[in-house]
């Protein structure tokens, strides 16, 4: 923290920071390659850094398991862990008495990334979430109603946060040679389910000056960013960023005529929700998940010559482009901000602190019974 990778950084920022300002303590674990060791503090949020191994199949486990070894010996009120395939860790915590809860994400058996041995944890992972930790949490409806259709368990849906703000910021996109409206805008991790690839191939096909703003990265999938560059080698109006985090991010996401998303797996998608936050005009492929999170708010396009139609029409239509960004702000305010979204922890993390403190009394009062028959035993002989 701050985040400077994904999703999940950018909730876990979100989450902590604002409990803290709500009185409560709270510590996040953060990777050495992210944060410095020597960070011990951020806005009032407690961070312990830990190394791990920087492998695609090892970083996020070995981290956790290191995480969950540190958090035992401090018996927190609560825990709440990211990513379902972290939740072999969660028996550590709670034979500590610590009540945990696991934010699941998407559907991770369905990524491309991973190899048979990755999907099949992810679906082994997928079951033992559903009765290791006290709360399952979801982050949309689609993957609570899997859930509850394929393990019958039932989950605490709390979707992702973002913020409704739009305003002009001409000289930090400048650096990326766009002016404010200018660009079209995509954000992703730049893997393949993420489909850069057919954003890439339908913008070449769009008549327009505009250009096209490629936002992400990803450490583990060279080969698939080698050869989104190669497609894009040939259209100097796509350009290629990088992660962007912070001030910058904000004003990519404000500043751009309309947004992009293509996403196909995964549960509530927080670039999504965010640009609509920062007021853009979306056009999503037509995903369940998606379909969820937009509504009536965007525009819906199902493969790459769907888009280009939609994406042609949005470029050459200012009035259409204007009742878009209204509305998608409409539906963050009303369904996805983020003081709504830390209500809903809060109300969970109380919810599992008074279930734990209700659990020791019980046990207290068995343990002084059992006591009490010991003695009055001992007494008749």
């Amino acid at each position: 923290m701050p985040a400077s990778y994904g999703g999940f950084e950018t909730f876990a920022e979100q989450l902590s920071t604002r409990l803290v300002a709500r009185g409560h303590d709270v510590t996040v674990y953060c990777r050495s390659h992210y944060v410095s060791p020597r960070q011990l503090e951020y806005r009032g949020v407690r961070l312990k850094v830990l190394p791990t191994i920087r492998h695609k199949y090892f970083d996020t486990i070995v981290h956790t398991f290191l995480s969950t070894l540190h958090a035992m010996a401090k018996r927190y009120d609560v825990a709440l862990f990211c990513n379902a395939a972290n939740v072999v860790f969660v028996p550590l915590l709670r034979a500590c008495g610590t009540p945990v809860a696991i934010n699941v994400d998407g559907l991770e058996h369905k990524r491309k990334k991973w190899n048979w041995l990755g999907r099949s944890y992810y679906r082994l992972a997928e079951r033992l979430a559903t009765w290791l930790p006290n709360e399952l949490v979801t982050d949309a409806r689609v993957i609570q109603d899997y859930y509850l259709a394929k393990y019958r368990c039932p989950s605490v849906m709390i979707a992702y946060g973002a913020e409704v703000e739009r305003r002009a910021d001409p000289l930090t996109v400048r650096r990326w040679g766009v002016e404010p409206n200018r660009y079209v805008l995509y954000v992703s991790r730049l893997e393949p389910e993420n489909n850069a690839h057919l954003v890439i191939e339908a913008f070449k096909r769009v008549r327009t000056s505009r250009k096209l703003l490629i936002v992400g990265d990803a450490p583990y999938a060279h080969d698939y960013i080698s050869d989104l560059r190669a497609r894009a080698r040939r259209d100097r109006r796509i350009i290629f960023t990088g992660f962007v985090f912070g001030e910058a991010y904000r004003a990519l996401q404000q500043n751009a005529y309309c947004y992009v998303h293509a996403t196909e797996v995964g549960g509530t998608h927080p670039a999504l929700v965010e640009a609509m936050g920062y007021g853009n005009c979306v056009l999503t492929l037509a995903t369940p998940e998606n379909l969820e999170v937009v509504g009536e708010a965007g525009i819906v396009y199902f493969d790459e010559d769907d888009l280009v139609v939609k994406l042609q029409r949005v470029l050459q239509d200012g009035a259409l482009v204007n009742a878009y960004r209204q509305r998608a702000q409409a539906r963050v305010r009303e369904r996805y901000s983020w003081e709504r979204v830390v209500d809903q922890y809060e109300e969970l993390f109380a919810r599992l602190t008074a279930r734990m403190s209700g659990e020791r009394r019980r046990n207290a009062v068995e343990s002084e019974e059992s006591d009490s028959v010991e003695v009055g035993e001992r007494g008749t002989l």
